[in-house]
């Protein structure tokens, strides 16, 4: 039996070539989704290249990365009863609509398929090349057929990921109290897990995720982070992202961690220091 409908979400802002390869992806899939819908966070709009399945294009100009408000804005703007978020950085493997949509419609669940990272440099697009080139997260570990109940939540993966849209608005989405970059996505699953939502890792397909610099710790959400970070804390109970909230402390721009719920920050990041904390070569 077919699968009901599945639109793809996803967020854009300054890619366009890694939002044209996503489309790309899409269009050589074994099935289209009925909707692509675009958020487009940039002040420039985004190009919009011609796809074989209908494109919405949603503007949504912002600053910074308001991700959570942008997710739950192309959520709202989806008619389907299947979602499948995935990030602009990402290309989906043929089967990936087929997959994803088949399995949350088995399954009342957040379903995340697995991420190959590819290194820079990677021209060749094709799916076995994908395949060869991409390499594994050290972390989080796939099952090599079928699915698997992944009883540590902090390993939700927001890169790609499937939701049935009626059990994203019982959550109420993303909270968009988490401003900016960083928590959200945890937060959002753990409160699924609080409402009975588990998390599934499926081994059904694949997205390879494009290589772009990045920064460790990423000094450029530094704000984003830390007023993200103490949000959580008083919901949860404890800290996220904690390798970064450690890595600011240990360069001096908040003080240590304690057992409170405040982050008591010394000094922002200069310039120089987000400069030196770019790590072009990282797949990941």
């Amino acid at each position: 039996m077919t699968a009901p409908d599945l639109s793809v979400l996803t967020l854009v802002k300054g890619r366009d070539g890694h939002l044209a390869n996503l489309l790309a992806g899409l269009a050589r899939g074994t099935r289209m989704p009925a909707r692509c819908i675009v958020v487009d966070m940039g002040e420039t709009p985004a190009a919009m290249p011609p796809t074989p399945f209908p494109l919405l294009h949603h503007r949504l100009p912002s600053p910074g990365l308001p991700l959570a408000r942008a997710r739950n804005a192309a959520a709202a703007l989806a008619e389907t009863p299947l979602l499948a978020f995935l990030d602009v950085d990402c290309i989906p493997a043929a089967n990936l609509v087929e997959a994803l949509a088949a399995d949350v419609a088995a399954h009342d669940a957040l379903i995340c398929c697995e991420i190959r990272y590819l290194p820079p440099g990677v021209t060749d697009l094709s799916e076995p090349a994908l395949m060869a080139a991409g390499q594994r997260h050290t972390v989080r570990h796939f099952p090599e057929s079928g699915l698997r109940p992944e009883a540590n939540t902090g390993l939700f993966w927001s890169l790609a990921f499937a939701v049935r849209r009626e059990s994203f608005l019982r959550l109420g989405g993303f909270d968009e109290s988490f401003t900016g970059y960083g928590g959200e996505d945890t937060d959002f699953a753990f409160r699924a897990r609080e409402a009975g939502l588990p998390l599934l890792f499926t081994a059904s397909t694949t997205a390879f995720h494009q290589h772009h610099t990045v920064h460790e710790p990423p000094l450029q959400h530094f704000a984003d982070i830390v007023a993200n970070a103490a949000r959580f804390r008083a919901r949860h109970g404890f800290w996220p992202m904690d390798g970064w909230l450690d890595a600011f402390a240990r360069m001096g721009l908040i003080e240590p961690l304690d057992d409170g719920i405040t982050i008591h920050v010394r000094r922002a990041p200069t310039p120089e220091e987000i400069r030196a904390a770019q790590r072009p070569d990282r797949a990941y």
